[in-house]
């Protein structure tokens, strides 16, 4: 007989009752009830858009139900604030960073902190906690000098040093390493021991089977269903919440065209303390394929995407050509006029901008699409093109009206993803394209880039998720510590080649001696063999 958790007999620290949102183009929840005990790792699984985590915004008291009650240790509850719920014992781990670039890490924390702590205190609790939970940051560093992975860190840090009797997460591992992934895992079942009850939204199957005891599935805004991760599989549990077969991407052979994007031993410095700089890097993708590029994040993917979206140039010679023009010396309109499309890895400010609609949010990019003609806006067909990618792309919205900033993360990623996929590019560059995305939609996004490279279009596509990568390029890369592995065919390697290249050994050079830069395949394995033995 199996043995019963250890929160089985305790009364629930916290349950909702009939909770209903209503925006005026959407019902976010509809009648959603749910409940969690001390000690219990609590899923919440659910499509982009399913209401997730506007739920969990209601808990934290960022948002206000229009329905429904909240009884929090016994007691029923009308949580106003943040600061309330942090005075109660919640903390949140939010899926967009709510940091000031321009701060430190030790003053973003100080800022979410209700009490005082001199600075030098605060900076040693930041190293302490930081360290002991294996998320090491500098308490002393600007954020804006950080990778999206680090950035997480600092968010998830500042949480822990609450101390919180009920944590949620949502979306934690979006960007970190399959290694601090693990430590993470080891983190919250030290704390879920501890009494914390933990509520865990996020998107990867297998990081649900491995670490939650239950989960509740959320479909359309109610409650579809709820089960035992360890007891179902990833199609079982994507069937609950799409409510039918996930689709199957199909990558085919073809034969490729010209050489529409090309490094020659780029090598570019950083004015940023922290960031890295790249060394001799060179390569090549042709018209009709995928070349994917993989790596840990902070090994030099910022500097080497600014340098091809034209934020960073580099007038110096032939170093990067596109289209068989030398680009170097061009800013980023002036590459995009060449077909160039670009989908960077934060979506809120540099993807699209919050505060504006969808429909501004395509002119930003699509101006030159037939969007505008003799200087003036053309917004019937503005609003039609953002209406085709709505559609097409499946974004859960009010309409092209809506401000970006209203859409969940990954339907969000979807409509930017969309949008440049129907810009008819030559050549796409794309960062992390599933970040956050469901299931369903991961697919969604990954056929759409196999069918522009179907279609003739050559791709860079840069992600941390191996397998993602094995699935959609026709050849692959490591970047790590600034410099590229030689580019390989999928036929010609494995994803343990690839893994041990993501530590900087390739090509019969050393491996780099930096912290983070592990073989991710190894705890990719792990962290599956965990949930296989879950299931038995």
């Amino acid at each position: 007989m199996d043995q019963l958790p250890v929160y089985f007999d305790l009364p629930p620290r916290l349950v909702l009752t009939g909770i209903t949102k209503r925006y005026p183009s959407v019902v976010a929840n509809d009648d959603i009830g749910l409940s969690v005990r001390p000690g219990e790792i609590h899923a919440l699984l659910g499509e982009n858009g399913a209401g997730k985590s506007t739920l969990m915004k209601i808990v934290y008291g960022v948002t206000k139900p229009d329905e429904g009650s909240i009884l929090w240790e016994g007691r029923y509850l009308d949580i106003a604030s943040p600061s309330q719920a942090r005075r109660l014992g919640i903390g949140m781990v939010f899926q967009h960073f709510s940091l000031f670039e321009t701060l430190t890490v030790a003053e973003n924390i100080a800022l979410a902190l209700d009490g005082q702590m001199a600075p030098p205190l605060l900076a040693a609790r930041i190293t302490e906690v930081s360290e002991k939970y294996g998320l090491p940051i500098d308490p002393h560093r600007l954020v804006h000098s950080m990778s999206v992975g680090e950035r997480q860190r600092v968010e998830i840090v500042r949480c822990l040093l609450q101390e919180p009797k009920l944590l949620i997460m949502d979306e934690p591992t979006s960007v970190l390493t399959p290694q601090a992934v693990l430590v993470l895992f080891a983190t919250l079942r030290q704390l879920a021991a501890e009494g914390c009850s933990i509520l865990y939204i996020s998107h990867k199957l297998d990081e649900i089977r491995a670490l939650c005891d239950t989960a509740t599935v959320l479909r359309g805004g109610r409650v579809s269903g709820t089960a035992t991760p360890k007891n179902e599989t990833n199609d079982s549990l994507a069937r609950m919440m799409i409510g039918g077969e996930l689709a199957e991407c199909h990558l085919t052979p073809q034969a490729t065209g010209e050489v529409r994007l090309a490094l020659d031993q780029l090598s570019l410095g950083t004015i940023d303390p922290f960031g890295t700089t790249l060394k001799a890097i060179s390569l090549a993708v042709k018209s009709g394929e995928i070349l994917g590029i993989a790596g840990v994040s902070g090994n030099g993917q910022k500097e080497l995407l600014a340098a091809l979206s034209g934020e960073s140039l580099s007038p110096q010679g032939p170093m990067i050509t596109l289209m068989g023009e030398q680009v170097g010396h061009l800013h980023p309109a002036q590459r995009r006029r060449l077909g160039l499309t670009f989908v960077p890895e934060e979506r809120l400010g540099r993807g699209a901008v919050p505060a504006m609609s969808l429909a501004q949010n395509v002119l930003l990019t699509g101006a030159r699409h037939g969007l505008v003609r003799k200087g003036l806006m053309q917004h019937g067909a503005i609003r039609q093109f953002a209406r085709d990618v709505i559609t097409r792309f499946g974004v859960k919205c009010g309409d092209e009206q809506s401000v970006a900033s209203s859409l969940s993360g990954g339907n969000l990623q979807k409509f930017i993803v969309g949008r440049e996929t129907m810009l008819n590019p030559k050549m796409m560059i794309i960062a992390q394209p599933t970040w956050g995305v469901d299931v369903g939609a991961a697919q969604l996004i990954r056929q759409a880039l196999i069918d522009l490279r179907l279609q003739g279009v050559a791709l860079l596509v840069i992600s941390e998720e191996l397998e993602e990568l094995f699935t959609i390029s026709d050849r692959i890369c490591v970047l790590a510590a600034g410099r590229l592995s030689p580019a390989v065919r999928l036929a010609d390697t494995n994803i343990e080649q690839i893994g041990n290249w993501m530590s900087g050994n390739f090509d019969g050079l050393p491996p780099d001696s930096g912290t983070d830069r592990y073989a991710s395949h190894q705890l990719n394995k792990q962290i599956k063999q965990e949930s296989h033995l879950a299931q038995t």
